[in-house]
């Protein structure tokens, strides 16, 4: 939201007394210009810079990969700064259009980008009506390098490190990334760590780690997306990947910048659907009540069976027990795996399934917002999932996931810390950033942006990935810490980005 400032002119009248002549009174006062703050790039040199990471150092945003938001990298950005203190050209592996997605031999594998549909957001084929051909194809149209952006989205610590993540042939083994695949060229096994030492950096940028654990929340926690080992794996602990990154790309004296990660369940992904969005009308209410009755009754029979054995409590008989009412606000019945197994008690128990209706503690998947109140079996009313059938653990992170978490997060961001201090590398904390933007928002310049979805500037329709302001609010703040670091002064020179001159979103017919 813009900030509108007004500037209140405070008009003082001079009285004069009739002694006084004219040219006593200086009406052209002197105004002193201080002489402009010459850029430096202090002890960095930025003219050969390249960025590695993720989907944030790609320019992702509202789901997908697109030339205009490319354009809006927060690598490219620094990049246009960087290029008034030294710095050179900085070459990106652009898509072929402002769609979206990516095709492999004309088979669609990646669909195009979100856009705003008036209430929220909608496939860009909704909001055009018509088919959109997506016309960036891994096999048929590569672009060329070298490349200076190596962000890859969906890439993980260990996936920088390791060969063949590039290799077209291994795609369909689940083995490589196809975004990785368009920069690879002729040299299909090359890893993302080789293809950036061999262009000899003078400065990079590194973020990354952020899918170590994004992985795992975006699927609920169900497992087949897990956390990356803090450590103790070879290839794969977060701990070796990231030492194994700092070592290699400081050895020949380059200098960078990076980034820790951020507390990713803050982001609009998971703080958009409310855990209560089902309405109900008393009869319907009643209906779905009578369905849980033969659970309930269940549980009520277990807890006095188990009285006195402190296995099954008062307070869990509670929390598991289902109930609706007449209102709009009722709380979606979830899958939870951290309940007691009754049945593994006691065998007469278990036709009890693991389930309970959600609280304000649990946090449902932005996707979970399409799914709610669609039906498990076509036409039979008596099947609306999140109502009569429970949502799986795809849909909602639980209390106890997100303690996962949040203990992974602060075990990377220890290492990152700690191995960024080492080797002397600016250190940008986009974990507290992340904290501001939810807890009240950050205002720059006449604009405050927020982590609410659409609303907020700050995040784009995906819910994950920033919008171009907000990867505008990330350059700046890599730019100060750089300052912090190098002694260059990007910010006190006047040279930090205005946000406020970057969109918030892309228009259904950007070609």
């Amino acid at each position: 939201m813009k900030n509108l400032k007004f500037i209140y002119i405070s008009i003082g009248i001079l009285a004069f007394t009739a002694c006084n002549d004219p040219e006593d009174v200086d009406l052209s006062p002197e105004v002193i210009v201080e002489d402009p703050v010459e850029l430096t790039a202090g002890s960095a040199d930025f003219s050969n810079y390249v960025a590695l990471g993720n989907s944030l150092t790609a320019g992702f945003t509202d789901g997908a990969l697109f030339q205009a938001s490319q354009s809006m990298s927060l690598p490219n950005l620094l990049s246009q700064k960087f290029s008034l203190a030294g710095g050179g050209s900085f070459v990106q592996p652009l898509t072929n259009d402002n769609f979206g997605g990516l095709a492999a031999g004309g088979e669609r594998i990646q669909d195009p980008r979100l856009v705003f549909g008036g209430a929220g957001p909608v496939p860009l084929e909704a909001a055009l009506g018509a088919s959109v051909t997506v016309s960036t194809d891994i096999v048929l149209n590569n672009p060329t390098g070298p490349f200076n952006n190596l962000g890859v989205p969906g890439a993980k610590s260990f996936h920088l490190l390791a060969p063949g993540y590039g290799n077209l042939a291994n795609v369909s083994l689940g083995l490589a990334n196809p975004y990785f695949v368009r920069m690879t060229g002729n040299t299909p096994d090359i890893s993302v760590l080789e293809m950036a030492v061999s262009q000899a950096p003078s400065f990079f940028s590194l973020w990354i780690g952020n899918n170590d654990v994004l992985g795992y929340a975006t699927t609920g926690g169900d497992g087949t997306n897990p956390i990356t080992p803090v450590s103790g794996v070879p290839g794969v602990g977060f701990d070796g990947s990231y030492g194994a990154l700092i070592a290699t790309l400081t050895a020949g004296g380059a200098k960078g910048v990076v980034a820790n990660i951020p507390n990713v369940v803050d982001i609009p992904h998971f703080t958009t659907v409310p855990h209560n969005p089902v309405p109900l009308d008393a009869a319907t209410a009643a209906a779905v009540n009578g369905a849980y009755a033969q659970y309930n009754g269940g549980l009520q029979a277990a807890f006095g069976a188990l009285a006195g054995t402190g296995l099954f409590t008062q307070e869990e008989l509670e929390a598991r027990t289902i109930n609706f009412v007449e209102g709009p606000n009722n709380a979606v019945v979830i899958e939870d795996e951290s309940l007691t197994d009754l049945g593994a008690i006691n065998p007469a128990f278990a036709a009890l399934p693991k389930i309970r209706q959600a609280t304000a503690n649990d946090l449902l998947v932005l996707t979970a917002s399409n799914f709610i109140g669609t039906l498990a079996v076509p036409g039979n009313p008596l099947s609306v999932n999140g109502v009569a059938v429970p949502l799986a653990d795809k849909w909602v992170l639980i209390p106890s996931e997100q303690e996962e978490i949040a203990v992974a997060i602060e075990a990377f961001n220890q290492i990152i810390e700690a191995t960024a201090a080492q080797a002397g590398l600016a250190l940008v904390d986009a974990n507290s950033l992340l904290n501001q933007l939810a807890n009240g928002g950050i205002t720059s310049g006449d604009f405050t942006l927020t982590s609410s979805l659409v609303t907020g500037s700050a995040f784009s329709l995906d819910g994950v990935h920033p919008t171009a302001r907000g990867y505008a609010l990330l350059a700046n703040e890599f730019m100060k810490a750089i300052d912090a670091t190098y002694g260059s002064n990007f910010e006190a020179s006047g040279n930090l980005l205005d946000v406020g001159d970057y969109p918030t979103n892309y228009s259904p017919t950007l070609q």
